[in-house]
């Protein structure tokens, strides 16, 4: 399957169209990436940086941010203490909710003169990339692991 031009340029400005939802947010389309993962556990900064693909010290600034904000913690782990997870607060669940509200709103608005089933269909296939996306990052975490375990 080839994937076509007008799918390629709908991706790029699905991204812009999710940027310019979160203007008025509490939370920068970075600090949204960010929340976003660590919704879905406490995380390190060097594992989320991979899973980002960004460079750790741009997680560091952006996870920098949300901690002076009250949106995330740093918690030491007690057998390493070089090693610190970033767990969400519950001030950081409230702004990724209100960020998630303000990203749909958005995308209701767009997608508003389709019909219904059209609507449904690209929601499900949104969904599905989702999922697509996450396993994609995940298998090139685990090669790249696995690449550095090697050395």
């Amino acid at each position: 399957m080839h994937v076509s031009q007008p799918a390629c340029r709908a991706a790029a400005h699905l991204g812009r169209t999710v940027d310019r939802a979160l203007d008025d947010a509490v939370l920068s389309p970075a600090g949204y990436r960010v929340l976003s993962w660590l919704s879905m556990g406490s995380a390190a900064a060097a594992v989320l940086a991979d899973k980002l693909a960004v460079s750790r010290p741009t997680v560091t600034l952006v996870v920098d941010g949300l901690k002076a904000r009250g949106l995330v913690d740093r918690t030491v782990d007690t057998n390493d203490r070089r090693r610190a997870t970033l767990p969400l607060t519950a001030a950081g669940r409230e702004a990724l909710a209100e960020a998630d509200a303000r990203v749909a709103q958005r995308l209701d608005e767009v997608l508003a003169p389709l019909d219904a089933e059209q609507r449904a269909g690209i929601v499900t296939a949104l969904e599905l990339l989702q999922g697509a996306l996450r396993d994609d990052r995940e298998r090139r975490h685990k090669q790249r692991t696995t690449a550095l375990d090697t050395r």
